[in-house]
């Protein structure tokens, strides 16, 4: 867990040591705040003057106020320290998660990613908290009262610190049963955030299939799951109070008992027994505390472990050195590439070769699961090549700077994926300089502009989580226009027509012709219409390619691309 101090501030260490000093100034002010009641005691008891007893009491409050000004100023520190070190620890797992490919994704899962960036950073945030706050000051305490009271009375020291060992041997028997659950408890939310996330995602396939029972078994489930293990950790650690209590009341009887007998063998004051029973209170009061952290601090090592497991997960796809290019022309080239996803024994993709340069239009047919999104992931990098190689440029894909890579890209995926904010805000995500002038052109290009402009705050538009108040062809019309307004040398269209209909995407390849003459266009499609006028279609099948040529070439070549031709056009059409 403490890896994660490197995360803090020198601001957050600076605070730290300053609250040390407080820690210290504050238990040095309570010892003698007890000493000085017992002082009063005495006074009163040997006919002290009001004066001196004035005089010890002036004293008594001024340490008072100075203990009570370094509580806030500890609590206040260790607030500022917990919060900043879990605002940086958030930080770095965003961006560590924004680094990661497809694997890693995969490896930890969405739901378990989303609990480590909450619920798990928030347990961390409070075990510091607690940590600064009492870690240190209990001991301090303790042993300072344990100081104080070694040589009043061995009898009475005994007794003391039997009471603390059986407080141990309670704290440990906790651990014992309860610190494995915490590690369950992660797991259970994480199942939890799963489960949840599938049915917001899915309400309305779930509502369509009526089968919001099946979800809510599954939900039940879960959610059972979780209560009795929080249940279990509950009942269990709600022991500590009560066992604490008690002996803490036991302890007292027993000093007061003990102490009476002593007093009427003179062996003890008054005031000796009323400073040793605050003490005693103290050292039993601060032992409590440092109970209290040996069932915390397990379960936020518990968070620190999974946050660390992210923070250490080096990600399979690393930036290369090299740089943007200042050719104007680009080109586009896989050279025997094979690829099997992680943990599969079978390729996906198997010794693929071809090529595309600047102007031309590559397109990818093929039936469902034969590849084709596939090499759209490889192109983009999502994933590495098991073998064989893709150069851009003539430079393999592995040696760009991921920056350098993602300039040349101008991806739209299958999934049109908006984000919430305005549809300018949108549009800019690919090129923040954008001027207004270039994103009219990229509407317009998309077929987008009318149904903008028809909005009376038109660009300025606000669009919910993932474009949720646009329809599906609204949708990927503005993710075409995203691109475009990028202007990248590699055009990705990834089934990016599939929700427009026929009319529309027609008219918007044929405004691409114009936009985008100088760039790669690599297109991934079911419509043969879609396709026809790509200068290199390319048909797949389990993986291998089974065609290569233009549409009249492959409609008298190639079987498998005359079989899909046909079951979509009539010979005529075609």
């Amino acid at each position: 867990m403490f890896k994660l101090l490197k995360k803090l501030s020198v601001t957050g260490f600076i605070f730290f040591f300053i609250c040390l000093f407080f820690i210290v100034l504050q238990v040095k002010c309570d010892v003698k705040i007890i000493k000085y009641s017992g002082s009063i005691i005495k006074l009163i008891k040997n006919g002290g003057t009001t004066n001196e007893i004035w005089n010890v009491g002036i004293k008594m409050l001024i340490f008072s106020f100075v203990s009570i000004f370094s509580t806030i100023l500890i609590s206040y520190f260790a607030s500022y320290i917990s919060n900043t070190l879990s605002k940086n620890i958030r930080k770095d797992l965003f961006k560590k998660v924004g680094e990661f490919s497809s694997t890693e994704i995969n490896k930890f899962s969405l739901p378990s990613l989303i609990t480590r960036s909450t619920n798990d950073i928030s347990q961390v945030q409070q075990v510091f908290f607690v940590i600064i706050r009492s870690a240190f000051s209990a001991p301090l305490m303790a042993f300072a009262a344990i100081k104080e009271i070694v040589n009043a009375n061995l009898t009475l020291t005994s007794i003391t610190i039997g009471a603390v060992m059986l407080m141990f041997v309670i704290a440990f028997l906790m651990i014992f049963i309860v610190v494995p659950k915490f590690k369950t408890q992660q797991l259970y939310t994480d199942k939890l955030n799963l489960v949840s996330r599938e049915n917001l995602q899915g309400v309305r396939v779930v509502r369509a299939y009526n089968r919001e029972d099946l979800m809510n078994n599954k939900f039940e489930s879960a959610n059972n799951n979780l209560a009795k293990n929080n249940l279990f950790i509950n009942i269990s650690t709600s022991f500590i109070g009560p066992s604490m209590s008690l002996i803490s009341g036991v302890l007292s009887l027993l000093i007061v008992w003990v102490g009476a007998y002593l007093i009427k063998d003179g062996a003890l004051d008054i005031d000796g027994i009323t400073v040793f029973v605050q003490f005693a209170s103290r050292i039993l009061m601060n032992f409590m505390m440092l109970t209290m952290l040996f069932v915390l601090v397990p379960r936020g090592i518990v968070s620190a472990k999974r946050i660390n497991e992210v923070l250490e997960c080096n990600p399979q796809i690393v930036s290369g050195s090299e740089g943007e290019s200042e050719e104007t022309s680009t080109s586009l080239e896989f050279k025997n590439v094979t690829f099997a996803y992680p943990g599969a024994s079978e390729n996906v993709l198997e010794d693929l070769s071809f090529s595309v340069s600047s102007g031309e239009t590559l397109a990818l047919i093929g039936s469902t699961g034969s590849g084709k999104s596939t090499i759209v992931n490889l192109i983009a990098r999502f994933f590495d090549a098991t073998s064989g190689e893709i150069l851009i440029d003539g430079k393999e894909i592995k040696t760009y700077n991921l920056t350098s890579l993602y300039n040349k890209i101008g991806l739209i995926p299958q999934r049109a994926n908006l984000f919430s904010g305005t549809i300018e805000e949108n549009l800019k995500v690919g090129n923040l300089n954008a001027t207004p002038e270039d994103l009219t052109l990229a509407l317009k290009a998309s077929e987008s502009y009318n149904f903008v402009y028809n909005y009376k705050d038109n660009i300025k538009h606000h669009l919910n989580q993932g474009g949720k108040n646009l329809s599906g062809g609204q949708k990927q019309r503005l993710c075409i226009a995203r691109a475009l307004v990028k202007k990248p040398k590699i055009y990705i269209f990834d089934d990016s027509f599939s929700a427009l209909d026929y009319k529309t995407d027609k008219i918007v390849r044929e405004n691409l012709k114009s936009y985008t003459q100088n760039s790669i266009k690599i297109i991934v499609a079911q419509r043969i219409g879609t396709i026809m006028d790509a200068d290199k279609i390319i048909v797949l099948n389990d993986g291998k390619i089974v065609g290569m040529g233009t549409h009249k070439e492959l409609l008298s070549s190639c079987k498998d691309y005359q079989e899909i031709a046909y079951s979509q056009l009539s010979k005529e059409e075609l």
